[in-house]
């Protein structure tokens, strides 16, 4: 580039005007700062770094669902506005096509990849091995490599609590759950709700309905609104669903009935103001925007990351939308519950004895 410069300055020279000497060099200068701007300029462009790529892969609904996905996103949407990162968002749409999608986005040297939901696991097990300098994140299951951060929750000790709420304040005693797929990580809310229910009052009955067993089932709001339509007639005035997109029908029949209505993963309070009882947050969004921080802070670690009760990464909501339905001593004996589980003293189950 030093030669270019130079032979510029040749070149230009003889075309000058010959006015004075003075002029001429000042001239000369201009040319210098100018050619040393250009240079400086072109530098800058050749040496700024790319921007970080975090790519984010949704399986069955993917965005819309105004729980598990939706706060997936909002947790990358947030970190990628703060940090000028690139964020890409892949929704398969069949899960056949899930492993293709990481492939890809390996292959494109993305610096994060996230799956969102355990239908990951198998993929990003064989994918992180097939590329283990690129970062994987995984939601609620596990994965045993240095290059994937495996992001589970305890929602059991939510719906614990919520479990306690629906009891305090159920006026039918009989109570419902509406689970999507029928795996164990759906079943830890059911168990989780049920102890609860159990810890305030023993006399309430507890319905229970799973909309199916395949990853489908995570996206059939028409048989989530058939189920809780049945359980809402049968007599039960309070229904806890825990099934993706399946569970925008058990709104509309909550709506319909004018019945009430646990939500899960993200705040569902205003969805409709008053017959929400609560809303639990499993810290789906916090989650993904730490991990997405450590990347760029390149502070990043695999393994197990671990969120409940004790570490905010699991919690009820109480705002200005549901606010009214609950008495000051109803909130002082959750609070007692919460404190006990996060001190050790309940331990809430997750399993099936």
């Amino acid at each position: 580039m030093l030669i270019m410069v130079t032979e510029f300055q040749k070149r230009a020279a003889p075309l000058l005007p010959c006015t004075s000497t003075k002029k001429h060099g000042e001239i000369i200068l201009n040319i210098r700062i100018c050619i040393t701007i250009f240079i400086a300029c072109f530098a800058l462009i050749n040496i700024a770094p790319a921007a970080t790529k975090i790519g984010l892969i949704y399986d069955v609904r993917g965005r819309g669902d105004l729980s598990f996905c939706d706060a997936a996103y909002a947790g990358a949407k947030k970190a990628t506005d703060e940090w000028g990162l690139k964020l890409t968002e892949v929704n398969p749409g069949q899960s056949a096509d899930t492993e293709l999608a990481l492939r890809r986005l390996a292959k494109l040297k993305y610096d994060l990849i996230i799956g969102v939901g355990f239908l990951f696991r198998e993929p990003i097990s064989r994918v992180a091995a097939d590329f283990p300098d690129v970062k994987f994140a995984l939601i609620d299951a596990v994965v045993d490599a240095p290059n994937v951060a495996s992001l589970t929750y305890r929602a059991h000790e939510g719906t614990f609590l919520a479990g306690v709420m629906a009891a305090l304040k159920t006026k039918t005693k009989q109570i419902g759950f509406i689970g999507g797929m029928k795996v164990p990580l759906v079943e830890a809310f059911e168990i989780g709700y049920a102890a609860g229910i159990q810890a305030t009052n023993p006399d309430i009955e507890l319905l229970v309905d799973y909309v199916g067993v395949t990853p489908q089932a995570f996206d059939d709001p028409a048989k989530g609104k058939e189920l809780a339509l049945a359980q809402y007639h049968k007599g039960v005035d309070i229904i806890l669903a825990a099934a993706g997109a399946s569970g925008l029908g058990v709104l509309e029949a909550a709506k319909s009935m004018q019945k009430l209505i646990i939500w899960v993963d993200s705040n569902g309070n205003h969805l409709i103001p008053g017959q929400v009882l609560t809303s639990l947050i499993k810290g789906v969004e916090i989650s993904i925007y730490e991990t997405i921080q450590r990347v760029h802070e390149e502070s990043f670690t695999g393994g197990l990351k671990d969120y409940g009760l004790k570490n905010g990464g699991v919690e009820y909501i109480i705002d200005e939308n549901n606010r009214e339905l609950f008495s000051d001593e109803i909130l002082k004996k959750v609070q007692e519950f919460k404190e006990k589980i996060i001190a050790g003293d309940i331990v809430v189950p997750h399993e099936r004895e």
